[in-house]
């Protein structure tokens, strides 16, 4: 007796085509969802495609070249921070500005701010056998002082040079400003010297070295704005100044 299979109607999957190929698999449906497929914004690969558009703002990618600088860079540009009168440090940093020295300026700043004038107080306190309490604002309130100041004052100056067409580059004011900063370092630790009118002079130094990096640094770019550009450097000149005026009346000053 002899059996017969007869054909069967079901459809042969995968298609005969690719049977004995195993890099020839089946392929996904045409309309299938490639949302995880597609390279990440901000992602190296996304950059290589020329994607990201404008949420690349928010991607640390973006950034990261910014904190890409040497020791030997960082302090050479706290060098120059510290000789105010040269005037070349946005010439020597206009292809290579940096936000790593800005942060960790500011960063000592609020550290030795809080330090410095809790431990002067401290001894203020002591030394006239008073109670003393540890003060948590100080910490804050320096956070927001030269954190806020290094980021909000480029900011505003960066919207007005470009309303006067000046050529200007954000990072590159965030950079001078930030290592403006520095020479209050020195100053806030020779304020633990119990003497108000040393106080104010080493305060008044540092504002007007300061000033004067800032302002020599700008004034050569800010002269395209036309007439108005000594109001403009004149205006930075003083806010710099009352930045020192600011920490003098504040961190420079124990009161018991």
């Amino acid at each position: 007796m002899t059996v017969k299979f007869t054909d069967s109607n079901l459809q042969t999957f995968p298609p005969s085509g690719t049977q004995g190929k195993i890099s020839g698999g089946s392929q996904p449906p045409r309309d299938a969802d490639d949302t995880f497929s597609k390279p990440i914004s901000g992602s190296d690969e996304s950059t290589q495609q020329g994607g990201g558009g404008w949420l690349r703002t928010f991607a640390v990618s973006s950034y990261k070249q910014y904190f890409d600088v040497d020791t030997s860079d960082v302090l050479e540009r706290i060098k120059d921070s510290l000789f105010p009168f040269r005037g070349t440090f946005n010439e020597r940093t206009a292809d290579t500005p940096d936000l790593y020295g800005p942060f960790w300026i500011c960063t000592t700043l609020i550290f030795v701010a809080a330090s410095i004038g809790t431990f002067v107080t401290y001894l203020a306190h002591k030394l006239q056998k008073k109670d003393w309490n540890y003060d948590i604002n100080l910490v804050t309130w320096s956070a927001g002082l030269f954190y806020g100041y290094v980021t909000i004052v480029p900011l505003g100056l960066y919207v007005i040079l470009k309303y006067f067409s000046v050529p200007s580059g954000l990072v590159q004011l965030l950079c001078l400003y930030g290592y403006s900063l520095f020479v209050f370092i020195p100053a806030l630790c020779l304020s633990v010297v119990p003497l108000e009118i040393f106080r104010w002079v080493i305060a008044g130094v540092a504002g007007f070295m300061s000033a004067t990096f800032v302002a020599l640094n700008l004034r050569a770019h800010i002269k395209s704005a036309g007439e108005r550009w000594f109001l403009i450097v004149a205006s930075i000149f003083l806010l710099q100044l009352a930045l020192a005026v600011i920490l003098k009346l504040y961190l420079f000053t124990v009161t018991v």
